[in-house]
């Protein structure tokens, strides 16, 4: 894959602005996916997205949020969000799709996965090359979720395959990204909804402060996420 080399010198330039710059410049916040991030299962603005702009409003209480994603979207559905995204010009996007590429299908094309993530990213770094993205992977195993043996070792090499994609793809784009696979939250059925699925809104909380996290690593912002550990800008 070609990555412009203005681009990619503009983002280092807009990854280098102090709180101060963040504070002016991020006004709008997009994020797009699928039902995690759309929150399915989770009360009405308990979702990380929303802890998540609840939180950098604390750096610009002006901030706007728009969620775009939609329960059971696949990769080339969260593509289809694009364009709208694009036209809102945000300053910030979040990028969380790949689990439904495995769930909804016996074979995933991990290189077509990859190959509409990179077009996302690129997309939207040619439209505003200082907008700060960010991706996680997916879960690698669901613990409370009734899949038969033959299923889950599939879904698990699948969604494995999977976050090597988003991995490389986000390395190659200079997307931070949050490693949700392994993370020692998925054994616990307290961070689950009934359904073995989909994060419970304390599961939501825990995702937000992780967004937070690589927010403030990645881009020097400031953010205090409600109902659990602040994330601060630690100079």
């Amino acid at each position: 894959m070609t990555i412009d080399p203005f681009a990619a010198i503009a983002r280092v330039i807009g990854s280098q602005l102090g709180p101060e710059a963040c504070r002016e410049q991020l006004s709008l916040y997009v994020a797009l996916g699928d039902s995690f991030t759309a929150g399915t299962g989770c009360p009405p603005g308990e979702a990380w997205p929303e802890r998540l702009a609840s939180g950098l409003r604390t750096c610009n209480p002006k901030l706007e949020v728009r969620n775009l994603a939609v329960d059971g979207a696949t990769s080339e559905q969260v593509l289809a969000q694009l364009p709208e995204a694009i036209e809102l010009e945000p300053d910030l996007v979040t990028v969380v799709c790949g689990a439904n590429d495995v769930l909804r299908s016996t074979r995933p094309d991990a290189h077509a996965y990859a190959r509409r993530l990179a077009s996302i990213f690129g997309r939207l770094q040619d439209s505003n090359p200082v907008v700060r993205i960010v991706t996680a992977t997916a879960p690698e195993r669901w613990d409370f979720l009734d899949l038969g043996p033959r299923t889950r070792a599939r879904v698990e090499r699948g969604v494995s395959r999977i976050n090597r994609a988003t991995r490389g793809v986000a390395g190659a784009y200079g997307v931070p990204c949050l490693e949700v696979a392994g993370h020692p939250g998925l054994c616990q059925g307290e961070n689950f909804c009934a359904d073995g699925l989909h994060p419970s809104a304390l599961g939501h909380a825990r995702a937000a402060r992780g967004f937070a996290e690589v927010i403030r690593e990645n881009f020097g912002i400031a953010i205090t996420i409600q109902g659990g550990a602040d994330v601060t800008d630690g100079a």
